[in-house]
């Protein structure tokens, strides 16, 4: 289920672009039945979080600087109307395994799970330092102004994901790669 909901995910991309309130991120998706007892604990977000909400531990866990930063940017872009709501932020080993083994039985190999969904060992989310921000006009702002704050998308397929990378300030993000298989870190 996890997995038809990355490939609605990503589809719903693309129509999201004319609407702006849209889902972006797979992990948002998951519908209740999806989640298999998993809640806000394990980093389950419930609609409507900000990165403002203390209270969500998906937010709350994230890395600090991670955060602070994306507060930053997130009031600056409130100035022209845009809000930066998180579909997935810091996530549990539990989390990140059933979203990992939903999409091996989806794609029908670790391999091509891989492309959507981090292992457990290797994903930036159960570590605090990704999130998934939602909807498109958030999404179309940081792809714009992110670079200046150190938030950058880091994989092509996924559109939502930001990591911090303190050196775009000045240098730029650095190239993404096509997708999570193609990252050095992926393969610890």
């Amino acid at each position: 289920m996890a997995v038809i909901a990355v490939i609605t995910a990503v589809l719903g991309y693309q129509v999201s672009k004319s609407a702006p309130h849209a889902a972006a991120s797979p992990s948002h998706s998951l519908g209740s039945e999806g989640r298999g007892g998993l809640g806000a604990a394990d980093g389950v977000v419930p609609d409507g979080v900000t990165v403002f909400d203390d209270a969500v531990p998906a937010v709350a866990r994230l890395d600090t600087d991670l955060l602070m930063t994306l507060r930053r940017a997130a009031t600056d872009a409130s100035d022209e109307g845009v809000e930066f709501y998180v579909n997935s932020g810091w996530r549990s080993p539990e989390y990140q395994q059933q979203l990992f083994r939903k999409a091996v039985a989806k794609y029908g190999s670790e391999e091509e799970a891989a492309r959507w969904v981090a292992t457990t060992a290797t994903s930036p989310h159960v570590s605090g330092d990704a999130v998934d921000i939602g909807r498109s006009d958030a999404t179309a702002w940081l792809s714009q102004h992110g670079s200046g704050y150190g938030l950058c998308r880091i994989y092509r397929n996924e559109p939502w994901h930001y990591e911090l990378r303190t050196d775009a300030i000045t240098d730029g993000c650095p190239r993404m790669y096509a997708d999570p298989t193609q990252d050095p870190r992926m393969h610890q």
